[in-house]
């Protein structure tokens, strides 16, 4: 089993629009409404790729249970702590007319010491039971800063590998945990490393910056994480592994939705892992559950289809 892990779960909600100029009014064309942050579209993306899942979390107040509701509608698993305030509403607008994404997101409620607690006796629960435990996503208020830290340490004592997802100061402190894969983007690991990053060298790679990217990434393999990945967006992502460097580049497709596209590579990431595939594999497979992803409006859906299709056409190179 992989156990999802979203501290700060939210209703997203996605409008479709024909134009989005600012100052005026727009008309929806389409809206969607989803359980969401980063954890719970992993899981939603695992559980529609065949594999047993679990998402876990703290969710609160009215926008809680329609996450719950919702989640076992969709015959996804789910454990989590509940809390009476309001889990967060984020709201993701489409603008049809240039393809562009504007998110606006709520902070979320502030969490006791007493939840805190509860949860972290649920996770280590979780993952006595679970291959890989995936961390994903921004933390709640009333957390600690080392929240992720802390996770991660009680999820490897329970035997699982722990990947982890996030930003900012949350990846500052979870990487100090060492967790088994983490898949910051060239900024975070800009901001992580606190150097250059991903400039025009051309010392290493194939002449669009590999060359930087590829002494950032060792950096932070070396700090004691087995598996990096480094996103580039459409340019595909470099990765680390076992002292070794790894470039995929992604497939040419029409772009639908780029939400979602990070949490379905850790998504396929972890259930390659969890299928013991090799480091290439688990590459070219997660590389191809994202891709899916964009060719989809809803975040956190993919097509089985499509993953196969496009497993075929994604090169993964050893630097």
């Amino acid at each position: 089993m992989i156990t999802t892990v979203t501290l700060n779960a939210a209703i997203d909600k996605t409008y479709y629009v024909p134009s989005f100029p600012l100052g005026q009014v727009s008309r929806v064309r389409q809206m969607y409404a989803e359980p969401g942050g980063k954890g719970i579209n992993v899981a939603r993306v695992i559980q529609q790729l065949g594999y047993p899942v679990t998402a876990t979390g703290i969710v609160g107040g009215h926008n809680g249970r329609f996450i719950e509701q919702t989640l076992s509608s969709q015959g996804i698993k789910h454990d989590f702590v509940r809390i009476e305030e309001e889990s967060r509403l984020c709201l993701n607008i489409i603008d049809e007319s240039i393809g562009s994404s504007t998110e606006v997101l709520e902070q979320g409620p502030s969490i006791s010491t007493e939840v805190w607690q509860l949860f972290q006796a649920r996770l280590a629960d979780l993952a006595a039971q679970s291959r890989i435990v995936c961390f994903s996503g921004s933390l709640p208020q009333g957390v600690p800063s080392d929240a992720y830290a802390q996770l991660i340490r009680i999820a490897k004592q329970s035997g699982a590998l722990a990947f982890l997802d996030t930003s900012g100061h949350a990846l500052l402190q979870g990487v100090s945990a060492q967790p088994d894969f983490v898949k910051p983007n060239e900024d975070e690991v800009k901001a992580l490393l606190g150097a250059f990053f991903g400039g025009e060298s051309e010392a290493e790679g194939d002449g669009d910056g590999d060359g930087d990217r590829a002494h950032g990434l060792l950096r932070l393999h070396h700090q004691g994480v087995p598996r990096v990945t480094v996103s580039l967006g459409v340019k595909g992502s470099i990765s680390a592994y076992e002292g070794a460097l790894y470039r995929v580049h992604a497939p040419s497709i029409q772009t639908v939705n780029t939400v979602g596209c990070g949490d379905s590579f850790v998504a396929g990431m972890a259930l390659a892992t969890a299928q013991n595939l090799t480091f290439p594999n688990c590459l070219q497979y997660a590389a191809a559950v994202a891709s899916a992803n964009a060719l989809t409006e809803r975040a956190g859906y993919v097509q089985l289809h499509d993953v196969e299709r496009l497993q075929k056409e994604i090169n993964v190179k050893l630097v």
